[in-house]
């Protein structure tokens, strides 16, 4: 079946930018203390309901998941892009990475206890976040726990030919509130909504919500 084109953009764009990226954001973490907390907390719910191994889906070049990794997380990564894979499997040899989509998980109903989505439905068009997140349901087991992290706003930014690479993409915007609602139309209990304000090298806001399958 031929993917959706939203899909083989961000593929190619990611497949681009593969190895700047990774140089670029090796250590962005270790500025960013909000999301460091964030994912220590989706980490506490993770081990509490110890409900199976997490799925950082979107993972890119591994550093979140090797985060996680750090942790005390059984983890593993998942993304669109095969050039991103190839880069997490080799700087992160103990840990598993597979190509795959968000909208279409290669993963058994009800086998992780954690799914995060770390800045990985912002390529996506707002009218298939419902889709998206019926799949993180599916595979969740009752109980799991799901993270996402995203820009705030309500119009895509369009990047072109970031860093000299003939490529371009839309970074998607979007509202806390609405996304929270879609999660409880899609079958979760929302228990976290925290926003902080952009880092300097950032153009908006930027959204974690927490949310639980009930």
């Amino acid at each position: 079946m031929t993917p959706p084109d939203f899909l083989t953009r961000a593929r190619t764009f990611y497949d681009a930018l593969a190895a700047d990226y990774t140089d670029r954001l090796r250590d962005a973490l270790d500025a960013m203390p909000v999301d460091r907390a964030m994912l220590g907390v989706f980490a506490e719910h993770v081990r509490a309901s110890d409900a199976g191994p997490v799925a950082d889906l979107g993972c890119g070049s591994g550093r979140v998941t090797a985060y996680l990794r750090d942790l005390g997380l059984p983890v593993f990564g998942v993304d669109l892009s095969p050039t991103m894979v190839e880069l997490a499997r080799r700087d992160h040899p103990g840990l598993r990475f597979e190509v795959g989509s968000i909208l279409d998980l290669d993963l058994p109903d009800g086998s992780v206890g954690g799914a995060l989505a770390y800045y990985s439905i912002i390529h996506m068009p707002p009218e298939r976040l419902p889709e998206a997140f019926a799949e993180f349901h599916r595979v969740l087991a009752p109980g799991g726990h799901l993270m996402l992290a995203f820009q705030v706003g309500d119009e895509p930014r369009y990047v072109d030919r970031p860093l000299g690479h003939e490529v371009s993409l839309d970074f998607q915007r979007l509202r806390p509130d609405h996304v929270a609602a879609l999660l409880t139309t899609a079958g979760f209990s929302v228990r976290v909504r925290a926003v902080r304000e952009p880092e300097p090298d950032e153009h908006v806001p930027q959204a974690f919500l927490l949310a639980r399958r009930t």
